[in-house]
């Protein structure tokens, strides 16, 4: 390739700035030219808009993710005003609720389980607590969780998702919201939320988990409480944070501090009570949840 003229440090040189030849090799510098079509803050060469990988997907999420062909065009800024849509109506319809705890846990658990009676306690304390609970409104930890809500008199909400699987709400959901992104809903988790509960659960249990961790120790939200339930289930995790990565710099005594594991689920209740009358948040137990 030629070399090209020198150009002023805050301008990077154009493809018709190097002669002839410029602009056909493979692996330049992508620069506007005639080669190139620029839109806002986009340079594309034109002969790239061929090459973008074609792709099927089964969910919104994945189809959100993969690359695709021209239809990006057509899709995508439509793809936007869905996802804005689902932010607006999970606002919508969270926002008039009061104190709420999230609950976590895996869906694969079933009601013989003594690990479902122990979510379902959960939600029974938390609701006589005056809490909301939120949980992904799924079955297993989720729907036990909300039921002992429900029975309790508290309000039960399900966030549930679209997956390729389907997966229903569970019936013991007072106020459902349904989602094709995963984003949109973690955001409601977090954003109406004054505490997390992790049961035991796979990946996206400890998505969720994790998730809060990073967003209260980068400030990005209030700190509030996190439990873990179920000791003997996240002892090895719990020791791998402290035996390998607290030794090596990548986690700190504070970080770890964030965490807190027990199984006494009127323990939990208590301390999220008294999180809230000690940050002035909601307006105390509500009707539904005093009385029970």
């Amino acid at each position: 390739m030629p070399e090209t003229t020198a150009q002023p440090p805050d301008r990077p040189p154009r493809a018709d700035d190097a002669g002839p030849e410029a602009g056909s090799g493979v692996g330049e510098p992508m620069t506007p030219g005639r080669d190139r079509l620029r839109a806002g803050r986009l340079v594309v060469r034109r002969d790239a808009v061929e090459r973008q990988a074609p792709g099927s997907a089964r969910t919104a999420d994945e189809q959100f993710l993969r690359r695709v062909r021209a239809p990006f065009r057509d899709t995508d800024p439509w793809r936007v005003l869905r996802i804005t849509s689902e932010f607006v109506e999970g606002f919508d319809a969270l926002a008039g609720v009061g104190p709420a705890v999230s609950v976590f846990g895996s869906a694969r658990v079933e009601e013989d389980e003594p690990l479902y009676e122990t979510a379902r306690m959960l939600g029974r304390e938390l609701a006589r607590a005056g809490f909301a609970v939120i949980t992904g409104g799924g079955p297993g930890l989720m729907a036990a969780a909300n039921r002992g809500c429900h029975e309790a008199g508290g309000f039960s909400i399900g966030c549930n998702i679209e997956l390729p699987r389907e997966q229903w709400l569970n019936p013991w959901v007072d106020l459902g919201v349904e989602f094709r992104y995963f984003f949109a809903r973690k955001t409601m988790f977090v954003k109406y939320a004054d505490g997390f509960v992790i049961l035991p659960g796979g990946f996206g249990t400890l998505d969720e988990f994790f998730e809060a961790l990073t967003l209260i120790q980068t400030g990005k939200i209030r700190h509030f409480p996190i439990f873990l339930v179920g000791a003997d289930y996240w002892a090895g995790m719990l020791a791998w944070l402290r035996e390998a990565a607290l030794p090596a710099g990548t986690v700190s005594e504070e970080d770890l501090a964030l965490i807190r594991v027990t199984d006494d689920v009127a323990e939990i209740a208590r301390v999220m009570r008294a999180f809230v009358e000690e940050n002035g948040l909601g307006n105390g137990p509500g009707d539904r949840g005093a009385g029970a």
